[in-house]
């Protein structure tokens, strides 16, 4: 059944970061896939009418096979109108407003039986702005809770910005959101294999391929030679910077941060009480919430994950022989009392 789930992106990042940029690429270029974008206005992104095959009230057909969808209303009729259609598409994209927080768009994916059937949440890819993002972490929460949910971060617009100042915001990114993956870009050219179908939401997948996710200091790798083929920017950073960042004193000092927990197994019947009172208690600060968990007396690892309020997990495989049982658990939100979540997570510990 998950084979056949239609993998949805939530795109989202602040005003003027190149989100339009992105969007235009992906309806206009013969990149082979078939792909919908699902926006709040289509007048934002000013299409050349040329382009467009047909067009109803609310539906764009494209000549490279994708279309656009206008949302003028509810989101999720939206969604169950495309999962719908003939043919199929290779993905969904879904663009917040620049001004929006990308939460109440992913719960949508969690709460709506009908979309959770033919639709699964991919990952919320947040465009950035290389240039601005220090300036509008500084005067503009949602930019802040964009990069603090954020499972990839396209820093754009990188051909603005010295090496040194490159840097300087990547060490602030990684101060909000120690796990998400970055591509540096420039006009938002990447490969979209790169940000689509990644199952980056997916943390069955990510720690698959990315083992140490959840370790306290494991940072991505930028992808280099991938993301550009500008010499000025491939050769000459400083590639230790993103290793230190809980230590340096910086211009911006995010009210966002990370709180990983790690422990051997968990009680279930302390530690399932315990994650319910803590989100149901803190789930508007808490942004994002993931973890793989050992429950005593249990074969299988149990993945849990979550928005703010909405919580949900499930047994995802057996632990194997030569796996060690530890459970981790990352929270990412505002104003978190680590020492209080540490206890809390600490008293939930097999005896």
């Amino acid at each position: 059944m998950s084979q056949a789930l239609i993998p949805v992106t939530v795109l989202t990042g602040y005003l003027g970061a190149g989100k339009t940029t992105l969007l235009n690429r992906i309806l206009t270029e013969n990149h082979g896939k078939r792909y919908a974008v699902i926006v709040n206005e289509f007048g934002e992104i000013g299409i050349d009418n040329e382009l467009i095959v047909e067009s109803d009230e609310e539906i764009y057909e494209m000549n490279n096979g994708c279309i656009c969808c206008t949302v003028r209303g509810d989101l999720v009729r939206a969604v169950e109108g495309l999962v719908k259609r003939p043919g199929g598409f290779d993905g969904i994209l879904v663009e917040t407003t620049g001004l929006a927080d990308p939460a109440p768009v992913a719960q949508t994916f969690f709460m709506d039986e009908e979309i959770r059937e033919r639709a699964k949440l991919d990952a919320v890819v947040t465009v950035a702005d290389a240039k601005h993002l220090v300036l509008r972490l500084g005067d503009a929460p949602e930019a802040e809770e964009q990069i603090a949910f954020a499972d990839v971060i396209i820093l754009n617009k990188t051909d603005l910005v010295t090496p040194a100042e490159l840097a300087e915001v990547e060490k602030i990114i990684r101060k909000i959101n120690p796990h998400a993956t970055i591509h540096r870009t420039q006009r938002c050219e990447i490969p979209l294999d790169r940000i689509l179908d990644k199952g980056a939401f997916d943390l069955d997948r990510i720690l698959t391929l990315d083992p140490e996710f959840l370790e306290e200091d494991h940072h991505h790798d930028h992808d280099h030679d991938h993301d550009h083929d500008h010499d000025h920017d491939g050769h000459d950073h400083d590639h230790d910077h993103h290793h230190h960042h809980h230590h340096d004193d910086d211009r911006h000092d995010p009210s966002v941060a990370s709180v990983s927990l790690m422990g051997g197994e968990l009680d279930p019947q302390k530690f399932f009480p315990w994650v319910r009172d803590i989100t149901q208690a803190q789930g508007p600060d808490i942004l994002r919430l993931k973890g793989i968990i050992a429950l005593k007396g249990d074969a299988e690892r149990y993945v849990i994950q979550g928005v703010h309020m909405i919580i949900e997990g499930d047994h995802q495989r057996a632990w194997k022989d030569d796996e060690a049982r530890v459970s981790k658990l990352v929270f990412i939100g505002r104003n978190l009392d680590e020492a209080e979540l540490r206890a809390g997570f600490d008293s939930t510990r097999a005896k």
